[in-house]
């Protein structure tokens, strides 16, 4: 914004460039309903702000005065059809103005339906616009020293084309680069956002090339990608340890091993849901705060507010949703054991999973727990404590009730295994 790049070839014609196409685009927050209901429930919103600042200054809520404005918000929001659809953001095509405001200060102004070039500001300062750059690609991209232009509306539609037939494959590599990542824990570039010269360079180049022409070449086959991936030799090695390998690459980059690799709270969480029985697997809807009991979508849908993020999202690690996030950074807290041990949801589950368990022998009740949460069987010392904690007769054939505390408060310790968090 304020001068070249002062290390990857992007001038400031080319920032320019692609800010005129976002600065020709407005982001309108709207209820997702149509245009006449959607008006309706705007009104109503407006009405309810309204009466809760009215609200907010008084300090006993308990008052009349209080109690009627809490009537008057009650009945808004009762009245109003579809009060608590989701609203999302719109675009509209508008161009945004820096306007003086005052002496020393500048005001955003839109003007509607009217997509704008951008001046270069010298220095970045929006008072000392200097040559008009047109809207469209950098000039990295071109085979020429003169860029591709972009001349329909705000340019986003060309812009979109631009980054998948004009990158020269750019676009294609940081996919393939982000689908490795989530599978292997690192990228083939282990710096997801950053290609550039202050980036790291792959770690395996030619298969990051050949991986990212073959996803072209199969039309963007996200699905083909994955399968590529999971069904390879390097994706099936197991974690173990080994002395040779970590001697000549203790930070294994060159794929010796798996990583292993911690779920995120969003897979941590469903493949609870999942293994208890209560994973809703509908697809599409609004969001919904995860604190609320009722909730068993996959977290993918959950509501996730910019300025006061989920307890839950929070502690394990979510990414601060104001900013830019390549990768998780995993972190290991106290207060992360102590939601295991405490948290309601890892007993809920737990209870659920509980009541699942066949009418059989401990032994076999045992073994199904395992094969259920850790795709495995459990070692003959496992069986031994677990049926040592149960406190039942390990020569049983079977169990007497397991509909008992007891029960649950196992399947709750084996939830919070690291085995059920990690992947080896």
């Amino acid at each position: 914004r304020c001068h070249d790049h002062k290390f990857d070839p992007l001038t400031s014609r080319d920032y320019y460039a692609l800010a005129g196409v976002f600065a020709s685009t407005q982001l309108d927050d709207r209820p997702l309903l149509p245009d006449d209901e959607a008006a309706i429930v705007r009104k109503a919103v407006e009405q309810v702000a309204a009466l809760e600042a009215q609200l907010k200054p008084i300090k006993d809520k308990t008052s009349a005065k209080a109690q009627e404005l809490k009537a008057k918000i009650q009945n808004v929001k009762a009245g109003t059809p579809h009060f608590d659809a989701p609203w999302v953001n719109i675009v509209k095509e508008a161009s945004i103005h820096v306007k003086p405001n005052g002496s020393d200060a500048t005001r955003l102004e839109y003007q509607d339906h009217q997509p704008r070039d951008l001046p270069i500001f010298r220095r970045g300062n929006p008072s000392n616009p200097g040559e008009l750059v047109p809207r469209g690609f950098p000039v990295l991209f071109s085979d020429s020293e003169k860029p591709l232009s972009f001349q329909q509306g705000s340019g986003r539609l060309e812009l979109a084309d631009a980054l998948l037939t004009e990158s020269q494959g750019l676009t294609a590599r940081v996919f393939v680069n982000r689908i490795w990542l989530e599978h292997f824990g690192q990228g083939l570039v282990r710096t997801p956002s950053n290609f550039g010269q202050q980036g790291e360079r792959p770690t395996h180049p030619e298969l990051l090339e050949w991986l990212a022409g073959e996803f072209v070449r199969r039309g963007w086959d996200i699905k083909w990608l994955h399968q590529e991936i999971v069904l390879s030799a390097a994706y099936r090695q197991s974690s173990g340890f080994d002395e040779t390998g970590h001697q000549h690459d203790p930070e294994n980059r060159l794929l010796w091993r798996m990583n292993r690799r911690r779920l995120s709270v969003e897979m941590w969480r469903d493949a609870m849901l999942a293994v208890a029985g209560n994973l809703e697997n509908q697809v599409g809807g609004s969001a919904v705060a995860l604190d609320t009991a009722a909730n068993h979508r996959r977290t993918i849908y959950a509501k996730v507010a910019r300025r006061e993020l989920d307890p839950m999202l929070r502690m394990f690690d979510f990414p601060e949703p104001t900013a830019h996030s390549p990768k998780r950074v995993p972190t290991t807290t106290p207060l992360q054991q102590l939601y295991v041990l405490n948290g309601p949801f890892l007993k809920t589950q737990a209870e659920r999973l509980s009541q699942q368990l066949p009418q059989d022998s401990p032994r076999k009740q045992i073994a199904f727990c395992y094969r259920r949460l850790f795709a495995r069987e459990p070692n003959s010392k496992e069986v031994a404590l677990g049926q040592s904690y149960l406190d039942v007769d390990e020569n049983a054939t079977r169990s007497p009730n397991i509909a008992t505390p007891r029960w649950a408060m196992y399947l709750h310790a084996l939830l919070g295994l690291n085995e059920f968090l990690y992947i080896d």
